[in-house]
């Protein structure tokens, strides 16, 4: 079933990041401990980050691309179960040196790039990924909602045109035999996700979903893969 999560209840979860003298400045998450920098999202508010970087289907021995890094968990993870090459981008400054941090902190610097850039734009045209993949912000808002702060781009996605230039850019960066992977949730709208898969010639395939009760609800996260129709 499709879930709308208001952009009301989203923007009380932001606080976490974005307020409180009490704010950790690290976490600990799948057995590591993370550097958390101010103005990022952080990795624990739900269970997103430790479910997908626990199924992400990492390709060992080849290239890893993730938009979207924010604190660095699935790109760091990358690295460290035996991707040889991993670039993670993301559009807030202060998420890039959070990855870059934790990919100095865990020992994985010299096999990761990290860039400040919005989608693919601080890539080089030759670039080429063997998996990309994006835990993306699942929240529907319509086309006219301000993203007023760096986080608000971390959960909302207005008018899905985020995901729509996602899937539209990501060919011109998978290697031969590549993969397209997505990380959303039942909060997330699928029919919408198809429509825009569709207009790209795309199909969805759902591979994993995992089940996690939080301190709302249960929560549904779902790994897909996009395929050329």
């Amino acid at each position: 079933m499709t879930v709308e999560e208001t952009p009301e209840s989203v923007a009380q979860a932001l606080q976490h990041a974005l307020v409180g003298e009490a704010l950790p400045d690290s976490f600990t998450l799948l057995g590591r401990e993370w550097s958390l920098h101010r103005g990022v999202f952080p990795s624990t508010l739900s269970a997103a980050t430790e479910v997908l970087a626990s199924i992400v289907p990492y390709p060992s021995g080849g290239s890893f691309l993730e938009v979207g890094c924010g604190t660095g968990v699935i790109s760091v993870t990358a690295a460290l179960t035996g991707c040889t090459s991993v670039t993670a981008l993301d559009i807030n400054d202060k998420a890039v040196a959070n990855t870059a941090a934790n990919a100095e902190r865990h020992g994985v610097s010299d096999r990761m790039r990290v860039l400040h850039s919005d989608m693919y734009a601080g890539l080089n045209p030759s670039d080429r990924f063997d998996v990309i993949f994006w835990n993306v912000p699942w929240t529907y808002v319509e086309d006219d909602f301000s993203l007023s702060t760096d986080l608000h781009s971390a959960v909302f996605d207005p008018g899905y045109r985020g995901q729509a230039r996602y899937l539209a850019g990501a060919p011109e960066h998978l290697s031969d035999g590549g993969r397209l992977l997505l990380g959303t949730a039942d909060l997330g709208d699928r029919e919408r996700l198809d429509a825009v898969a569709a207009q790209s010639g795309m199909r969805v395939e759902l591979l994993r979903r995992v089940r996690r009760i939080e301190e709302v609800r249960v929560m549904e996260y779902h790994l897909l893969e996009l395929h050329a129709k």
